[in-house]
């Protein structure tokens, strides 16, 4: 049997070696692991961590890493993009360009979630072109947010092999069959990236979902119980993402932000320069300050938005790693697996057209991904298509360079909404993001 190589773009990414550590066990799908980053610095770091935790551990994939894309590429079976345009000093700069505005500034929603698009998907566009001419039949596993917008932008080149993954559905699916006591279950999600609702879990037909409604103290066992509240998921009869809370409590989340002495980015620049100096420091032990970094990065998620320390348990439960070795085990092996994802839409949701990328259940084997039926929350489906339109007009604006193309992107948001507020956006952001040259 051929080596399968797996090449993982944004290589010196401070969560790579999740990845790389759920590849230790014994029934990994690929043999070799290839880093590819454009900062040499932060890929050595890395190399030293993924070293560390290799150690001792029998069959573990080979390692290699290199700053050259093509080099990188060649003889791949499956690539992860997992890219970060201008680093985490772009996502401040996301941050509070959009708080000065007076907007919610967090990195994949609204204002700072456009302004991340709009530099992001030429990157994403050309890396997709790329990997079409190197790696034409490789899959595409993508983890670069705004997801599901970088998703779509990368299926222009690379039609159904390329996949966009978040380990939020997945979380929430596994947080609502555990509070049920049934983890087996079947779980009915729809939406977009960040922007979905679970609607239903069923066991031998029956839904489970009304009971657990019904019940504030099993809501309040878990975080979106916790964070949406008893009364306004039972007025719902669902469960949203916990990313819906900045569309549901967007006048509070946003004061909030206002009033907390630091972004969400500002923490994380902080923490990862420290953690990438320890990591180099010599006599010292990478793997114990990547993993020291990782429980306080973990611990403080969400923690401005009212969510609190997240559940250890659900922590422990796998993030986006978890389910990229699903995905790609289950292709690999052909092994049918049941997964939330970001594909095609493809007929799947009637309120989209075939194009959108939306993220719903999909049955996953040799041969691909194939969504499963599925619909919309019905009183989310205008929210959904404002969004989607927000996503199309960036796109838009990144294939012509057209500005009033980005400004559009901007007013069209339903947490923007203003065509003046939009055109300083935007403004502000080229001021401070050369990446954002090309709009004219």
């Amino acid at each position: 049997m051929s080596r399968r190589r797996l090449v993982i773009l944004g290589g010196g990414g401070f969560r790579v070696p999740l990845v790389h550590g759920a590849l230790l066990g014994a029934d990994s799908p690929v043999d070799e692991v290839v880093l590819h980053d454009v900062d040499a610095a932060r890929l050595s770091a890395i190399v030293r961590v993924l070293r560390a935790q290799a150690d001792r551990v029998a069959h573990a994939p080979r390692l290699e890493a290199t700053t050259d894309l093509t080099e990188a590429l060649t003889g791949a079976d499956f690539v992860f993009s997992a890219i970060r345009v201008h680093g985490l000093e772009g996502r401040v700069i996301d941050e509070r360009v959009a708080l000065a505005e007076g907007v919610l500034g967090q990195e994949t929603v609204g204002a700072g979630g456009i302004a991340y698009g709009l530099r992001t998907v030429p990157v994403a566009r050309a890396i997709a072109r790329r990997i079409s001419l190197v790696a034409p039949d490789a899959w595409v596993i993508n983890f670069t947010n705004p997801a599901g917008l970088v998703t779509e932008a990368m299926a222009a080149f690379l039609g159904d092999r390329v996949i966009g993954i978040c380990d939020s559905p997945s979380a929430l699916a596994r947080r609502v069959t555990r509070a049920l006591g049934a983890p087996s279950a079947e779980v009915e999600y729809a939406g977009l990236n960040h922007l979905g609702w679970l609607t239903a879990v069923r066991v031998d037909g029956r839904d489970l979902l009304p009971s657990l409604l019904a019940d504030p103290a099993r809501l309040a066992t878990f975080e979106e119980g916790r964070l949406f509240g008893a009364q306004r998921l039972r007025s719902l009869g669902a469960v949203p993402n916990e990313y819906l809370h900045y569309y549901y409590d967007h006048d509070a989340v946003l004061q909030s932000a206002l009033a907390a002495e630091q972004t969400r980015g500002e923490y994380l620049v902080r923490q990862q320069h420290e953690c990438y100096a320890r990591l180099v420091a010599p006599g010292g032990d990478p793997l114990a300050a990547w993993e020291a970094a990782l429980g306080r990065r973990n611990a403080t998620y969400m923690a401005q938005e009212g969510l609190g320390e997240r559940d250890a348990e659900d922590v422990e439960g796998g993030g986006y790693e978890a389910v990229a070795l699903a995905l790609m085990s289950a292709i690999a092996r052909d092994r049918p697996a049941t997964l939330i994802l970001n594909v095609r839409n493809r007929g799947t949701l009637a309120d989209l057209d075939d194009d959108a990328v939306v993220e719903v259940p999909c049955v996953v084997d040799g041969s691909g991904v194939r969504a499963l039926p599925a619909r919309l929350f019905p009183p989310g489906v205008g929210l959904v298509q404002r969004v989607k339109a927000t996503d199309r007009a960036v796109l838009e604006a990144a294939a012509t360079g057209a500005r009033a193309v980005a400004v559009r992107a901007f007013a069209s948001h339903p947490l923007i909404d203003s065509v003046p507020a939009a055109r300083r956006l935007i403004t502000a952001y080229q001021q401070r993001l050369p990446e954002l040259a090309y709009l004219t």
